[in-house]
């Protein structure tokens, strides 16, 4: 099995820190843990590409790819080539820019084709995709990050690229809080403790889900 995750964090300063990124890690330890045969994970950090925003040209309906983002090409060849996504995203405003261009540009490359042939259906038609959110909020505030990001990527993700979004409860997906928010003088960001054990209990669900696994 062939996992794909993309870790949305624009945060250049966090590298391997980033709380998308261990999320990500986290999720291959959780199916590395859950499947007999280990899987092998990409782990897609989009802080590390230099994403174009789609400028509406059309040429991608004769190409199916974009004419004018390499960068784009080579991350949608890599998302094609999996058997299951995952996308860990923050919420900015809603969503980071960068996971905003990625996913119009996938929507795009399946509506036009769509719009000129009904029967046609994007090479990520029915692949199954986990979401897991998380911002600044602890678990009082965790409930108004479900619209604006889990919403809002598999609003994306749906019609026309007819992803197959992965419940838990009525969700589409998972939101994570964190454990405590403190200031400090050495950074003019909010200072974010997470509760790990706790959140790979919250995100193991959506894992199996997407996995196939009864739990």
């Amino acid at each position: 099995m062939h996992l794909v995750c993309v870790s949305a964090s624009n945060v250049r300063h966090a590298r391997n820190c980033s709380t998308s990124l261990k999320i990500c890690h986290l999720i291959q330890q959780i199916a590395t843990e859950k499947l007999k045969t280990g899987p092998t994970v990409d782990v897609i950090a989009l802080v590390d590409y230099e994403l174009q925003p789609c400028i509406g040209c059309g040429a991608c309906l004769k190409s199916g790819i974009c004419a004018t983002d390499p960068v784009f090409n080579e991350l949608y060849a890599r998302l094609t080539c999996a058997d299951d996504i995952f996308v860990v995203s923050a919420h900015y405003a809603p969503i980071p820019a960068k996971l905003c261009m990625l996913l119009e540009k996938i929507e795009q490359l399946a509506f036009l084709p769509r719009f000129h042939d009904e029967t046609h259906r994007s090479p990520l038609y029915q692949r199954p995709v986990g979401i897991v959110a998380h911002g600044g909020g602890t678990q009082d505030v965790i409930e108004w990050y479900k619209g604006p990001v889990l919403d809002t990527i598999a609003n994306a993700l749906s019609w026309p690229v007819e992803m197959r979004i992965v419940h838990v409860g009525q969700d589409n997906g998972v939101v994570v809080p964190v454990k405590r928010v403190h200031r400090t003088a050495d950074s003019p960001f909010p200072v974010q403790e997470y509760d790990w054990d706790d959140i790979k209990r919250r995100i193991e669900p959506l894992v199996s889900a997407v996995l196939g696994i009864d739990i």
